[in-house]
């Protein structure tokens, strides 16, 4: 078995009303408990506390490419889809092409998907679904929040 250096993105938007579930500090906890039961062990962990979705300028998640670029990095562990990213077009090109052009297992702990599972995310259907409502829902927000 390969050894898989795991980064850990974590990200928290202030504009997000959010349970106790989606803190930064939970979001850690799942992560660490996901990889202790499945035998992984977590390198660094790349955290954007109060930076949208609807962009990738991001620094935790700039880091997080940077070290996939030098190879430090070579599995992503988020909570869920929405945390990598509310942007269905970049969030998708993550997906399906940087991560598996760059050898990336991708795992999204609350979507139940695992790359390695399934090489061809075309496999679950839901998972494009759901990024594509996660952006629905950002943009929902936006309006809202122009609005008032």
């Amino acid at each position: 078995m390969s050894k898989y250096n795991i980064g850990a993105y974590i990200r928290l938007s202030r504009d997000e009303s959010y349970s106790d579930s989606d803190s930064i500090d939970n979001q850690i906890k799942l992560a660490d408990y996901y990889c202790e039961n499945n035998g992984l062990e977590i390198v660094e962990k790349y955290i954007d506390n109060g930076y949208s979705g609807t962009t990738f300028d991001r620094p935790g998640f700039q880091n997080l490419l940077r070290d996939i670029e030098c190879g430090l990095i070579n599995t992503v562990i988020v909570k869920d889809l929405s945390r990598l990213g509310r942007n269905y077009i970049q969030v998708g090109y993550y997906l399906h092409y940087y991560f598996p052009d760059k050898n990336v297992r991708f795992i999204s702990i609350n979507d139940d998907f695992d790359s390695l599972k399934h090489d061809n995310i075309m496999e679950r259907l839901d998972v494009p679904l759901k990024n594509m409502m996660y952006d629905h829902m950002a943009y929902e927000t936006s309006v809202k929040e122009k609005n008032h």
